[in-house]
């Protein structure tokens, strides 16, 4: 993956070198005493009693008879919608289609209690961070593949939608553009369960600015830092290894850019579409585009949240109402070249 390319200034090479030891220096030390709070925090989260028991539709349905569908209709209403006839159920259970996809989901995820730990585990960092946080009922089910909704977090309910997550070379996802099926990974089931429950605390901003759409991404994904401690940096936004590899190095280039463009107070609803939506890449215009990950908007938002909490170590939720030019201004994000 390329990277941007800028020559060095004649004479501030051994500046520069000074200069990032001092830097290292000092992260050290940061590092310490973040892993001793980090520490403490989890400790806490831990303490916090709560079970999650997952429910297995997708089992129940594939387990069900034709003679069994009043009885699971029963238990499960808000997978049978009234318009529909039994018929469309009843033919399901026998579908060639929807017997592979249930056998793949089987294969992927045969574990109820690895499921039942991870939502409990997740719950629990939530509640911590916010002590209202209503323990959702969930469950599981089938969607065929619907991948733009994985997950739906609404009115007291968490619906995995697995098939959505069966890893990225499924057969199942062939044809699919391959910046979707790299996400469709087990690996990135909690992750979407985050931003579907992160989506309910962070404040939407009221602003049309680039710099505030950044800024509500990067606090989406912050709370995943808090949320998803031992997930990958690159599990928690999407990208391949490769991806956040090249973001890391050309974190100053793509901020300078976004700076002599003027882009950071603009309100072209373009930009969106070029650096915070789901893309292949992110359109910078150049000619090594095709080598960038999309999204590059939201991974530099991460980024200025997270310098700002580094300098302003307020609570999680006056984080979430903060808003953006006042949370900016005090970041003062300046990435290192």
């Amino acid at each position: 993956m390329k990277s941007f390319v800028l020559k060095s200034l004649p004479g501030l090479s051994n500046i520069f070198l000074n200069t990032k030891v001092f830097i290292n220096i000092l992260a050290l030390g940061a590092l310490f005493v973040s892993c001793q709070e980090v520490s403490e925090r989890e400790r806490a989260v831990d303490a916090i009693d709560l079970n999650v028991v997952v429910d297995r539709f997708d089992k129940a349905f594939a387990q069900a008879t034709p003679e069994d569908l009043d009885s699971i209709k029963r238990v499960y209403p808000l997978f049978f919608p009234t318009q529909y006839p039994d018929s469309v159920w009843i033919s399901k259970m026998s579908d060639t289609l929807q017997l592979a996809i249930q056998q793949s989901v089987f294969e992927v995820f045969p574990d109820d209690d690895l499921l039942s730990e991870q939502c409990s585990d997740l719950f629990r960092h939530i509640k911590y961070d916010f002590p209202n946080f209503v323990i959702p009922n969930v469950v599981t089910t089938i969607s065929d593949v619907d991948y733009r909704t994985r997950v739906i977090a609404h009115q007291g309910w968490l619906i995995l939608m697995l098939d959505n997550y069966l890893g990225d070379e499924h057969r199942f996802y062939a044809g699919l553009p391959r910046f979707v099926s790299k996400n469709l990974r087990p690996e990135m089931l909690f992750s979407d369960v985050a931003t579907a429950f992160g989506r309910k605390f962070v404040a939407t901003p009221t602003e049309r600015s680039f710099l505030a759409q950044m800024i509500y991404y990067g606090k989406l994904l912050y709370l995943k830092d808090l949320w998803l401690p031992e997930m990958t940096d690159a599990d928690k936004i999407g990208f391949t290894p490769q991806e956040y590899d090249w973001a890391i190095e050309n974190e100053y280039f793509i901020w300078q850019y976004f700076l002599t463009q003027e882009y950071l107070f603009s309100t072209n609803s373009r930009l969106k579409n070029r650096f915070i939506d789901p893309a292949p890449y992110s359109k910078f215009n150049l000619e090594l585009d095709n080598e960038t990950p999309g999204m590059i908007g939201q991974w530099i938002g991460w980024q200025i949240v997270r310098q700002y909490m580094r300098n302003n170590p307020i609570s999680v939720t006056d984080l979430m109402k903060l808003p953006a030019q006042e949370l900016y201004n005090g970041a003062q994000y300046k990435p290192a070249k």
